[in-house]
């Protein structure tokens, strides 16, 4: 008997929920909107020391790994289920978990590049 990879997709898309919810919507105020408004100042030298230690990059690079993740699989259902897509199940899959890959890699290049 075979055995599915749908409990792994479930715990990206869980863990990748968890980490969206509670961590990005913070640092999308803080860096896009309190920041250019001045009404915080972020030393911008000592994050680009934060952003260099190796335990950042890869806490960083787990953070955007669930979330692409748990916006691939949010797409996938919402297409498959909402729209009723059900005949199309294998290239949905293909397709979204394939985009989410490509930018966790271009994420993860620019992790590594940056410096």
């Amino acid at each position: 008997m075979r055995r599915s990879r749908e409990p792994i997709l479930w715990v990206l898309f869980g863990g990748g929920g968890m980490m969206s919810a509670l961590f990005l919507p913070g640092l999308l105020v803080v860096l896009f909107i309190a920041s250019p408004l001045g009404w915080v100042e972020l030393p911008f030298g000592e994050l680009q020391e934060l952003v260099g230690h190796p335990l950042v990059r890869l806490g960083l690079f787990g953070f955007v790994f669930v979330c692409f993740f748990h916006a691939a699989h949010r797409g996938r259902y919402t297409l498959y289920d909402g729209l009723q897509l059900s005949h199309l199940n294998q290239l949905i899959a293909v397709l979204t978990y394939g985009v989410a890959t490509a930018l966790t890699a271009a994420g993860a290049y620019v992790l590594l590049t940056f410096g």
